[in-house]
């Protein structure tokens, strides 16, 4: 019997998907040598679009960035065509600049005395319309609903109005009425007259038959405009952390500290209170929300992390109040393995579904973990993300680097996980069956120098949940280039592709693009 597990074993590793080789694709906002970063202009959000066609980016100034791929219309005709060629296409994934505006502006609450800063938290993009996109945009307390559609250019021409007279209205186009020796106003009236009212009237040689209206022609110039569509405020006490779209394409949740809300894309000023975790007194606080997500299939679910490291499953279907969940995913503690910084590192920052819904990825600090919703006695594959630091949670709690939200994602095919570092390093684990892929990359546009594949057990298949779970890779040293690690620079946000291998990662200011 040992030899027929051996078999399976090796026959797990042998089909295990080879680990990717992440090549430098683009970056935006790269930084020169020595070049001071300034605040405003730090990336606080990262989003796809459900096609993958664009990319938006939010940072700590209010603003909203958005990106479009190119590189797909470089490849016409036909299907037909494209199956007739000898050579597959292999497209090198390539974005460029679309549009921004400004989201949200600093605010103040009087009532509060409160400063409300206008850094973006999250981006979620909602679905297209009629060539025009939609996204939402939340800082700590107000939520945008965001339209961006193109539009042609009009311009005026054939104006009655000559261009000397007419100097002080702009420029004209076209051809105008004869001009004069007589001194005429910026508004066409004739100065060596009284005034009065015969001084509105001047016509033509030709008499009143040569009055025409002026043209309006919409030229081959297009602009593209953003436009507020609604605003959704004064309904969070405390900082919103996350904002989700329902799959019915009609509701989305917000979630601060104690609160979940449910709000309608057609209505802003009225929202549902689904999830409370606020107690009586406020002294028996033990927990906040942390993040919320809702299902990517089924409407009725939506998941919520805490700061205890526990994931509630909730079903609305149940109640108006949903505070008793359907399901709750934790980690059972290890006895004797108790700090003071347990609960600390314990709290998740952040939780992504699967694109099929079946799993859940969650990121504390020290690790990602991915969860069955089937299965909630444990995690079915945990990574180890920075291990080596565990040694120094006294000097993190110091500097506050403890407090660090990292967020996490999942690629399309959900093969593989990632997530962030310090010294502007970001991890990638495989979590298929046999998978031993735990590659660390940093970004620059080399992300693989001098890096080094750290060997790891391999990861068994999904779907055998009775033999307990993986741990992920460690990393040895204090990182892969043999430096101390920069609690500085940090790669907080990240996110991948819908349906390729390609990842956007933000460094500071910089946005770098990796694909494989």
């Amino acid at each position: 019997m040992n030899g027929g597990g051996s078999e399976e074993a090796a026959e797990a590793v042998a089909a295990a998907p080879v680990p990717l080789e992440w090549k430098f694709a683009q970056v935006f906002g790269e930084r020169t040598a020595g070049e001071e970063v300034q605040e405003v202009d730090i990336i606080s959000a990262i989003e796809f679009d459900r096609t993958g066609d664009h990319l938006a980016t939010g940072d700590r100034g209010g603003r909203v960035v958005l990106f479009e791929r190119t590189d797909k219309r470089d490849h016409g005709g036909n299907r037909r065509d494209l199956e007739r060629m000898d050579f597959p296409i292999i497209r090198h994934p390539e974005f460029r600049y679309k549009t921004e505006f400004q989201s949200h502006e600093p605010e103040f609450d009087y009532l509060k005395s409160l400063e409300i800063e206008e850094k973006i938290n999250k981006i979620r993009w909602c679905q297209a319309a009629n060539g025009a996109l939609f996204l939402l945009s939340t800082n700590d307390k107000t939520i945008k609903f965001w339209k961006v559609h193109e539009k042609k250019v009009k311009k005026i021409c054939d104006m009655n109005v000559d261009p000397a007279k007419a100097a002080g209205n702009g420029p004209v186009v076209g051809p105008s009425i004869p001009t004069s020796s007589k001194p005429y106003t910026a508004n066409g009236g004739c100065l060596d007259k009284p005034l009065g009212l015969s001084n509105d009237f001047s016509f033509p040689l030709g008499g009143v038959s040569s009055l025409h209206l002026p043209v309006v022609l919409t030229s081959s110039e297009i602009s593209l405009v953003p436009r507020c569509r609604r605003i959704y405020a004064h309904a969070h006490d405390y900082h919103i952390n996350s904002i989700s779209n329902n799959s019915d394409g009609e509701t989305f949740i917000s979630a601060d500290d104690l609160r979940i809300n449910l709000w309608n894309l057609e209505i802003s000023n009225q929202s549902f209170n689904i999830v409370d975790v606020k107690p009586a007194n406020m002294e028996d606080l033990t927990e906040v929300i942390t993040s919320a997500e809702f299902h990517p299939t089924h409407c009725n679910i939506l998941a919520y992390s805490s700061s205890r490291g526990s994931i509630r499953l909730v079903d609305m279907r149940q109640s108006a109040l949903c505070d008793s969940h359907s399901k709750l995913f934790e980690e059972q503690e290890v006895p004797g393995s108790r700090s003071f910084f347990t609960e600390i590192i314990a709290s998740i920052s952040d939780i992504k579904f699967a694109k099929d819904g079946r799993y859940i990825l969650s990121r504390d600090y020290m690790t990602l973990k991915l969860w069955d919703i089937n299965m909630d006695s444990g995690p079915v594959s945990s990574f180890q993300v920075h291990e080596n630091l565990r040694p120094k949670l006294c000097d993190l709690y110091e500097n506050d680097s403890i407090f660090d939200k990292f967020e996490c994602c999942l690629s399309g095919d959900g093969l593989r996980v990632a997530t962030g570092s310090y010294s502007n390093l970001f991890r990638v684990f495989g979590c298929s069956e046999g998978s031993t892929e735990a590659t660390t990359l940093e970004a620059s546009k080399n992300p693989m120098r001098k890096q080094v594949q750290t060997p790891s057990r391999p990861s068994r298949s999904l779907g055998t949940l009775s033999h307990g779970f993986r741990r992920g890779a460690d990393t040895s040293g204090v990182d892969t280039n043999g430096n101390a690690f920069d609690f500085t620079t940090k790669l907080l946000h990240l996110a991948w592709h819908p349906t390729e291998n390609s990842l956007a990662c933000a460094a500071s200011n910089s946005l770098y693009m990796y694909y494989a």
